[in-house]
């Protein structure tokens, strides 16, 4: 893999704060590159053996000796954990001067970084858009996934780019003052998207439950079971034709304007699935605008708009 200038990096020694699902998938890559990870910190047994498994050639050491044996250090804490663990780094001169220091926070910029740039570091924040669950796959996805890169300068873009290029990834650039509206926008599509499904299979084990299905089998409470494999092509389906349509593929009764039917759900929900009544109103509601639907769902939609029961 080549820069944008032509010419292949050095290859660096590379140094990584919190060894868990995401440092180590990130260190994974850089070595498939050429670099080299020298070493790691790894505080639970979990994030040791993911480092043993992961990395079994690189040190477990202290974090202020894996900052001094970097010139390339990630930071791959938790968010909240970022601010300390930077203000902890530039109050002992932990890192030497030239490192280039590279966090992997969605929501922050280069800002949170600047106690070690003052230093002389070089500040980068390289967040990868994918979410890591601990398997290999995440390894895997690594090569398809987009990486948001903020930094301080040209020169900052070029390193960030290539390390990202270098480990697969499609690198694109997130200003330091959209940072949060890009995290938002993440979160809303991948947590919010669980919750959204685990709220509707839920409602559909409730209403499916209590009889055998075609001598299949019975509803149980545990995953991988009959309402995954309805709800799973369902939405796939409507994943994909989004991605490739946009607002072209929303389907269902508020785009087709059916009031009526938008009522009757609202009534199923709050009758047996209550927890689910105000979620399934605001998307409703949140629909109907995307979807310009006609002023009979909009009043149908107001007249449940207090979801503490049926309308009066």
């Amino acid at each position: 893999m080549e820069t944008p200038s032509g010419l292949r990096p050095a290859r660096l020694k590379v140094g990584i704060i919190s060894a868990g699902r995401v440092g180590t998938a990130l260190g994974v890559a850089l070595e498939r590159a050429e670099h080299v990870v020298v070493a790691c910190s790894a505080i639970s047994n979990k994030s040791r053996r993911l480092a043993e498994c992961r990395l079994p050639d690189t040190r477990i050491l202290s974090v202020p000796d894996v900052a001094d044996s970097a010139e390339l250090l990630l930071l791959t804490v938790p968010d909240a954990e970022l601010p300390g663990l930077v203000g902890g780094l530039a109050a002992t001169g932990a890192v030497p001067p030239g490192t280039i220091v590279v966090h992997t926070s969605g929501a922050n910029g280069v800002a949170v970084l600047e106690p070690l740039a003052r230093q002389g570091c070089v500040p980068l924040a390289i967040h990868p858009a994918m979410t890591f669950a601990g398997g290999d796959d995440d390894i895997v996805r690594l090569g398809e996934t987009c990486f948001g890169i903020t930094a301080a300068d040209e020169i900052g873009y070029m390193i960030g780019q290539s390390l990202v290029l270098e480990m697969g990834g499609e690198p694109f650039r997130v200003s330091e003052d959209a940072r949060n509206l890009y995290h938002a926008a993440l979160a809303h599509a991948s947590n919010h998207l669980v919750t959204l499904l685990a709220d509707a299979l839920d409602a559909l084990r409730t209403a499916l439950r209590g009889d055998e299905l075609l001598g299949q089998e019975l509803i149980g409470d545990g995953p991988g079971g009959l309402p995954e494999r309805i709800i799973g092509p369902l939405a796939r389906a409507a994943l994909e034709n989004t991605l490739a349509r946009g607002q072209s593929a929303l389907t269902g009764p508020v785009a087709r304007g059916d009031g009526a039917a938008v009522g009757r759900h609202m009534s199923a929900i709050e009758h047996s699935a209550p927890d689910l009544a105000r979620s399934y109103h605001a998307n409703c509601l949140r629909t109907a605008q995307r979807a310009h639907a006609p002023e009979e769902v909009f009043e149908v939609l107001t007249e449940w708009s207090r979801i503490d029961g049926p309308p009066l």
